[in-house]
């Protein structure tokens, strides 16, 4: 069962540009989103969901992750910025009807700079992974 249906309170993105649709798991360690991919995606091209797509899904999940820890502790939620993304490996772009199950791990936070762990699953399968270096306003 989702946490949360309705992401908009914990991400600062707004249509068309929100790339998460529910937030199913949420801790310290980390998060776990959903995302249906739809023909009226504005990172869909072709029947699939494209690579800037996968890469801004996991920095969405991310910030899901600390829009639900702020609003926990009542304080606002930030906006943040992709600072830098490592280790990017796409096996596959999904298409359009499947349904993305991203997780992602802190690995380490300092002052307003988050470094996670980010994968993209389709079912069991991995398709996309990354390092991805966030900082948030403050």
């Amino acid at each position: 069962m989702s946490i949360a249906v309705d992401i908009l309170p914990y991400i600062p993105q707004r249509a068309p540009f929100v790339m998460v649709q529910t937030l199913e798991q949420c801790d310290a360690a980390g998060a776990v989103t959903q995302l249906m991919v739809s023909d009226d995606n504005v990172l869909v091209a072709g029947g699939v969901f494209t690579e800037p797509g996968l890469v801004e899904n996991i920095a969405q999940t991310a910030a899901a992750h600390m829009g639900y820890s702020c609003r926990q502790e009542n304080k606002p939620v930030p906006v943040g910025f992709i600072g830098a993304v490592q280790q990017l490996k796409i096996t596959r772009l999904p298409k359009t009807g499947e349904r993305l199950t991203t997780a992602i791990v802190i690995k380490n936070q300092i002052f307003n700079a988050t470094i996670v762990a980010g994968t993209v699953s389709i079912r069991d399968e991995v398709i996309a992974s990354c390092e991805m270096r966030i900082f948030t306003a403050e």
